[in-house]
């Protein structure tokens, strides 16, 4: 007859022992190694296969440790747990340490009974680590069981890789290129977003009416949005509200998925206002329906919108949990390595005589067009307005562009009204700020508006390619001069173009001019979103061992938006001036964001002083776009009415008066000005609207001190950085790796692994890459969590320090284990910092929680480890609190300790073990005691989700190390074998 077996009891099966889960029956058990992960959980049948109950073994005096076995041990130890007792339960199996700030959202999701929320923080601050801990943490709590991020289909790869190397969440790709394989598999009636439970799906894709009705039906119960503000309408015309067919087919998408008041939605935006008060009280509206039409200027409002809104810039958590918080102390404070500075120049360049007669024989035909295309219709007019300004910025961007353009038929040729030209038109020679389509914008517009382009366009055509290279291209010449004095100065720039043919032609005239050690690499659309990130990890890879190896990414808007480039890139050239100075800011947050090493960014914006163009965008729309952000610390949006507004009119007057006449202030130009003067002030309404949502509606909802008294708890549980990085070089010393420390005041150090024992060496291979460990190349150990591929960072939660960890610990608890074990069960130090005998104790418990869930009561096991430690014998045992107890471990060996007096003193306070037993357990209930407040102060909101907490210890603990400290033995003083 088969033994019942709790939940949370422990087993021996298998050669090895388990703990039981909950979701065992009498005929399976369900088992988790012991310290092991959700990845090992195996069912067991007890009818088949031998199953015993087990007791953790005690220590044995034979194996013993020097003084920082202890220490080495528990930090092995609870890196490896995976399934924390704490109210957190998702944040011991990532693999990413979130910053402090990044708990907000967090926090005020687990206060929610469905969870929705519009996340707003400022670009770079980190939104997909947020939402990712929140997704993260509702499945492992079982809040929710399936997922699906609506993303850009150039990020989706980006996403992918997100979710499954932090957050451990393989999702698939749902997108144009993938559904036909995705479909071929599936079984006759089955939705595709029923096979796979975790999918990231194209917003582009989603958009066709099968799919869309499909998606909504099939809908999983967690979804998050990203760049939200992309797929919302704007109804207001006075505010400009004229929202694409695209925005308004997404927003009836989102308003069907929202309409299921128990799904949770995550809504991410940098930019939820944008000045357009219609849109985002739509944008509020998916989260909830009834902030659509809260009264915001009452204190009431706000309190309800604080709730699910949270939007911060990066001077709200540069320093964070600071006494300016309104915290005792800064024992907890997080500085988070933000660049401090973004140095900017604005840097002009002359065409030269041959360009500049090349450039008004341009503007003398774009202007002999549009006059002919006027007298012929409205449609013809618009179809030749849009090809001449194609043809123009061409002509500004490089001789390649404008050689491709004037050989190629316009776009809007084909259409057959003049709005219909405007639709075709407008996406390719413009550069909206609303719109996050960058697939395909960057090819070379076309300016013939027939099949073969005219004698006319093709010599100029022929010119223009007479003008490559840098004698007749001053652009190409100046951009060679500043990127040299960038890379001098230890820079490795990005620079941006808007068309590929200019892409090109940089990477190839650039090649070989900028010194031996400058790599040089072009990304642009004509690659697939994961080709772009291959070539970019290839550029960034090459020679990385070597510091004076520069690398310099020319790239068009293709990787403007989402593409994390901070860590290989610390520059910025903007060389093609963009039409709307957000495509700017977008260029810049790819490289100014959390991870950048560098405390200051550079950026370079060129433009031509003589070319009649960007002088006067330059002078009318950035600089008063850098005023505003100057003035309210923010960067605002440019409505796209607003730029247009102003290119249009420089367009314009360059074809009335020519290049030379375009020398006077644009203010100046006739019948313009009252148009300037409208297009000031609903700029400046914008930015005040921006300025108010942001001051009024920021983040309420969570008190600096909630989260500090959170983070105190995460980090009792599962250890600091600075514990995780002392570990790390001990263990790895103590394995025979060799150790280089830089001493340059980071913290980093290398480490080469070759000479460690195997198994070690195959549990970093497959972390870090087998050619990394197979040629014992140097593994950079990094204090940052923000890493690149190749790199460990110093965090509990890298899977590189599991790797350690659990070695360390499988050495520990196997005494016959072959070659080095750094750390050991048992230890016996002689030191100074006791002045009688201490014990300390190495505790593991384990808990069995009952989580109560929408969804009904979970039933867990969790893990936590407790130093405890007393003076004195055992039966007359003083128990010393927490702290006393931790410092312990820094406790160093002052004497060296006989070996016959070593081996009787643990062999004494192993024997004492049974009568520490009531004291163990009675500390295990205060503990639990402990968890189940802290559940509860998380959850304080939301009465219906603790209602039937529970947190009960499972008897008895296990002592996984027992450590005695012994005070010197005065001299000439004799010590009795009782007590020091």
């Amino acid at each position: 007859m088969s033994l019942t077996y709790t939940a949370g009891s422990l087993v021996a099966a298998r050669g090895r022992e388990w703990v039981v889960l909950p979701e065992s029956a009498p005929d399976m058990l369900v088992l988790r190694p012991l310290g092991g992960s959700e990845d090992d959980i195996a069912a067991v049948f007890p009818s088949f296969e031998e199953v015993r109950p087990a007791e953790f073994a005690a220590p044995s005096p034979d194996d013993l440790g020097d003084q920082r076995a202890a220490g080495l041990l528990r930090t092995a130890l609870r890196i490896g747990f995976r399934s924390g007792a704490g109210p957190f339960r998702s944040l011991a199996s990532i693999a990413v340490e979130p910053r402090a700030y990044q708990l907000v959202p967090l926090l005020m999701a687990l206060r929610q009974r469905t969870v929705r929320l519009l996340i707003s923080d400022d670009v770079g601050i980190g939104k997909t680590v947020e939402a990712g801990l929140i997704a993260k943490e509702l499945l492992a709590q079982g809040e929710a069981t399936r997922l699906a991020v609506l993303c850009s289909p150039a990020l989706a790869e980006q996403w992918q890789g997100e979710l499954r190397e932090k957050f451990g969440i393989d999702a698939e790709l749902v997108l144009a290129s993938t559904v036909s394989r995705l479909e071929r598999n599936l079984e006759l009636g089955q939705s595709l977003f029923d096979r796979h439970p975790f999918t990231i799906i194209s917003t582009d894709f989603i958009k066709s009416t099968r799919h869309r009705e499909d998606f909504v039906k099939h809908c999983p119960d967690l979804v998050i949005v990203d760049e939200a503000h992309t797929c919302v309408a704007a109804d207001d015309p006075a505010q400009g509200g004229t929202s694409s067919a695209t925005n308004q087919l997404r927003y009836e998408l989102l308003r069907k998925v929202s309409a299921d008041a128990d799904r949770h939605l995550l809504l991410l935006t940098a930019t939820p206002h944008s000045g357009k008060e219609s849109a985002f009280r739509n944008l509020l509206g998916l989260a909830r329906p009834e902030l659509a039409t809260l009264d915001l200027e009452t204190p009431a409002g706000r309190a309800k919108l604080a709730e699910h809104f949270v939007a911060r810039k990066r001077a709200d958590v540069r320093d964070y949990l600071t006494k300016e918080d309104g915290l005792a102390d800064d024992s907890l404070a997080e500085r988070t390595a933000f660049p401090s500075d973004r140095w900017t120049k604005d840097e002009p360049y002359k065409l030269t005589p041959a360009y500049r007669a090349l450039l008004d024989d341009a503007i003398a035909y774009a202007a002999d067009r549009v006059s002919a295309a006027g007298e012929q219709g409205k449609r013809e007019a618009r179809i030749a307005w849009w090809s001449v300004i194609a043809l123009l910025r061409s002509m500004v961007s490089s001789p390649a562009a404008a050689a491709q353009t004037l050989k190629t038929r316009s776009e809007s040729a084909t259409a057959r009204t003049a709005h219909e030209a405007d639709v075709l038109g407008a996406p390719v020679a413009a550069d909206s700020a609303e719109n996050d389509r960058h697939e395909g914008m960057d090819v070379a517009p076309g300016a013939a508006e027939s099949e073969d382009a005219g004698a006319r366009l093709l010599e100029l055509a022929q010119r223009a390619m007479q003008l490559v290279g840098p004698p007749e291209d001053a652009k190409l010449k100046a951009l060679t001069r500043h990127l040299k004095g960038l890379i001098a100065d230890g820079y490795n720039p990005i620079v941006f173009c808007r068309y590929i043919p200019t892409a090109d032609y940089l990477a190839e005239q650039l090649d070989g001019k900028l010194g031996k050690k400058t790599r040089i690499a072009a990304v642009t659309g004509t690659l697939s979103p994961q080709q772009r990130l291959e070539r970019i990890e290839q550029l960034g890879a090459e020679e990385a061992d070597d510091p004076a190896v520069r690398r310099v990414l020319i790239a068009t808007d293709c990787l403007s938006e989402g593409v994390n480039l901070q860590h290989h890139f610390d520059a910025v050239v903007h060389y093609d001036l963009a039409w709307n100075p957000t495509r700017h800011d977008q260029r810049e947050g790819r490289v100014d964001r959390y991870g950048q090493k560098r405390d200051q960014v550079r950026v370079i914006t060129m433009y031509g002083e003589d070319n009649g163009i960007d002088g006067k965008v330059l002078e009318v729309l950035f600089k008063k776009h850098r005023q505003i952000k100057k003035d309210l610390g923010i960067s605002v949006s440019v409505p796209d009415e607003t730029a247009s507004g102003v290119t249009d009119a420089v367009v314009e007057w360059l074809l009335l008066h020519g290049r030379q006449g375009s020398q006077e202030s644009l203010f100046e130009m006739d019948g313009h000005q009252e148009s300037f003067d409208r297009i000031e002030r609903e700029w400046s309404s914008a930015a005040e609207r921006e300025k108010t949502s942001r001051s009024k509606y920021a983040q309420r909802a969570i008190h600096p001190e909630e989260v500090a008294r959170e983070v105190a708890a995460v980090r009792t549980a599962l250890g600091g950085a600075e514990e995780v990085r002392e570990f790390t070089l001990e263990a790895l010393r103590d394995l025979d790796a060799l150790i280089r420390d830089p001493r340059d005041g980071s913290s980093d150090f290398t480490a080469q692994v070759g000479g460690t024992p195997a198994g070690l060496r195959d549990a970093l291979a497959a972390t870090l890459g087998n050619r990394l460990v197979e040629e014992d190349r140097a593994i950079p150990f990094r204090t940052t969590p923000a890493i690149g591929r190749g790199e460990a960072a110093l965090v509990r939660t890298d899977p590189a320090i599991g790797a350690i960890a659990s070695y360390v610990l499988d050495s520990a608890l196997d005494a016959k284990a072959q070659g080095p074990r750094p750390a050991r069960r048992c230890g016996v130090v002689t030191t100074d910092a006791v002045s009688v005998r201490t014990t300390l104790l190495l505790v593991r418990y384990r808990f069995h929680l009952t989580l109560p869930s929408r969804t009904g009561e979970r039933q867990l096991v969790a893990e936590d480890a407790r130093l405890l430690a007393y003076e004195g014998l055992p039966q007359r045992a003083r128990w010393l609190d927490d702290e006393e107890a931790t410092a312990l471990l820094g406790a160093r060996a002052t004497a060296n300790t006989h070996e016959l007096a070593a081996r009787n003193a643990i062999t004494r306070a192993l024997d004492g073990l049974p009568g520490l037993a009531d004291h163990l357990t009675e500390y295990g209930t205060r503990l639990a005691a402990d968890l189940d407040a802290s559940h509860r102060r998380v959850r304080k909101a939301n009465e219906e989700i603790v209602r039937g907490l529970k947190v009960v210890p499972q008897e008895p603990a296990d002592v996984l190390g027992v450590y005695v400290y012994l005070p010197p033995v005065a001299p000439a003083t004799t010590v009795s074998g009782a007590e020091a």
